[in-house]
């Protein structure tokens, strides 16, 4: 059935795309892109937005009206956004019309990529639908980056999901301060490498067949900013808010008031396509304010004093963020922040907490070296040791996939704990 939906978003955007083109500077190419807005923002809200618009109605009047009940299509944000990208850039003349239905659904339909991202526009991948080659090398690297997201998924992000999640479901009466911020880093470290690993898997499987996916992460957990966070974190989602919402609402162009006004609107936005509760719409309203603190004085006083205090900084801000963004319970929510401050907690540190810190030392060292950009490091040496980086590197990347697939495949084979954190989008 969600196949049916997905093909039918396909052809709307297709249909419109080409009265678009056709009726360029007429009020029916202005027609055929609203119809486009609307038809595609119009399924999104009703399978996704639906019921959690009736129950606020129902919170607030007391009415009692029926909840709809829609399943979630997979992957229906991602295609969403990815098709009405198309009709906005044909209508600025950013990209050449799809004469081809086949391409324009294959553009839509990418699986790679199709459930978690990267979210793709029409233009990075318009010449790759028709003429594209899949070549030895390219097929190597897009094995290497597969293996690698696969590693971060399955033994990084599955691991630090199994020790956070006892913690952050359990009974928050007994977490100490130490204990709530341990809990929120195993937590970063699960939803980064989970998500990051499924844009490198995506990446990697477009690579052999001959597509070159944009980078969706750029190394956020060592921002020094909330600035700097988002210009690091899901840079498609990012970059598509910029380019659609914040631009096309004045931008930073119109003096400050407005250009405060459109980062609240685009960071409530960018919350509420996370997920329809309210917490997420908190998540992305929280970065709002701090993104305004910045703009307005607080990057400048970063850019004033060591780096050291800009990454303690970044770093406390997004453990507090992911807060928000994990526990869809308010109240619960703000328990766990007060707990994280000293709040309601069960003491400084406690007994479980060190157990479980100490017993996977190990596994969080590895965690955080794996949010470092170590690889241009892995670069040079093996640059030194082979100035040409030729049979070294080649010998070096087969062994590392080999091992690297086995030891997720036993991991697999032997775990039933995989959860797939982006299901809700």
């Amino acid at each position: 059935m969600w196949v049916i939906l997905l093909i039918f978003s396909a052809i709307v955007d297709f249909v419109n795309g080409q009265l678009i083109d056709k009726y360029r500077g007429q009020w029916q190419s202005k027609a055929a892109l609203l119809a486009s807005v609307v038809i595609n923002l119009g399924l999104l809200a009703t399978f996704k937005y639906s019921g959690f618009l009736v129950e606020n109605i129902n919170a607030i009047t007391g009415l009692g009206l029926p909840v709809p009940g829609f399943s979630l299509p997979i992957g229906i944000s991602f295609y969403t956004f990815q098709t009405l990208s198309y009709s906005i850039d044909v209508y600025r003349g950013n990209t050449q019309v799809q004469k081809s239905f086949t391409n324009f659904l294959l553009f839509v339909s990418l699986f790679p990529q199709l459930i978690a991202g990267p979210i793709l526009r029409y233009a990075d991948i318009a010449k790759q639908l028709s003429d594209r080659r899949t070549t030895l090398k390219g097929f190597s690297a897009g094995i290497t980056r597969f293996a690698c997201g696969l590693g971060k998924k399955v033994l990084i992000a599955n691991v630090a999901g199994s020790l956070a999640t006892p913690i952050l479901d359990g009974d928050l009466s007994s977490v100490s301060v130490l204990g709530g911020w341990f809990s929120i880093m195993l937590y970063a470290f699960q939803i980064y490498f989970d998500f990051s690993g499924y844009s490198d898997m995506a990446i990697g499987l477009g690579k052999m067949f001959g597509f070159d996916y944009g980078e969706n992460f750029n190394y956020p957990y060592i921002a020094r900013s909330a600035t700097d966070f988002w210009r690091r974190w899901h840079i498609s989602l990012s970059s598509f808010f910029r380019d659609y919402v914040y631009i096309p609402l004045g931008g930073n162009r119109r003096g400050l008031p407005i250009q405060l006004r459109n980062i609240l609107i685009v960071w409530f936005l960018t919350g509420l396509w996370h997920g329809a509760s309210w917490n997420f719409i908190l998540w992305g309203l929280f970065y709002a304010v701090f993104l305004i603190l910045e703009k307005t004085f607080l990057l400048k006083v970063l850019d004033k004093i060591p780096s050291i205090f800009g990454h303690v900084y970044g770093i406390a801000l997004i453990l507090i963020g992911w807060v928000f963004f994990y526990f869809t319970d308010l109240s619960k929510c703000f328990r766990m922040l007060g707990i994280m401050f000293g709040i309601g907690a069960n003491g400084f540190t406690d007994a479980k907490t060190s157990l479980v810190f100490y017993n996977n030392l190990p596994f969080v060292i590895v965690a955080i070296l794996a949010c470092l950009p170590l690889k241009k490091l892995v670069r040079y040496g093996i640059h030194r040791l082979d100035p040409k980086s030729g049979k070294l590197n080649m010998g070096l990347s087969i062994g590392y996939n080999m091992v690297l697939l086995f030891i997720c495949t036993a991991s697999l084979v032997g775990s039933t704990y995989n959860p797939f954190l982006y299901f809700r989008f």
